[in-house]
């Protein structure tokens, strides 16, 4: 269950859900008058989470270009990867 705190609450007790975030690797949510305005989390979730957009944006892109046609070989690839790793492209 998600942990739900005032921006008062966050204002007041900065710490306390700092180290929330830290120790559950959970977001935080924010309220402001009552209402949902804000998810906190710490530095490391937030770029694991960037880093899972990201790869999930990759592997669409791939599928996108499988089913486009657009694709080869192991050897072929693998041919492509070392000459541009010869090349220094890579």
């Amino acid at each position: 269950m998600p942990l739900i705190k005032s921006s008062t609450d966050l204002r007041n007790r900065y710490n306390e859900v700092s180290s929330v975030c830290h120790e559950t690797r959970e977001a935080v949510f924010i309220t402001k008058n009552g209402r949902g305005d804000l998810a906190v989390m710490s530095i490391d979730v937030f770029e694991d989470l960037v880093g899972r957009k990201d790869l999930y944006q990759l592997l669409a892109a791939g599928q996108a270009s499988i089913q486009a046609g657009k694709k080869r070989s192991l050897s072929e690839a693998m041919g492509s990867i070392r000459q541009d790793m010869a090349d220094g492209t890579l």
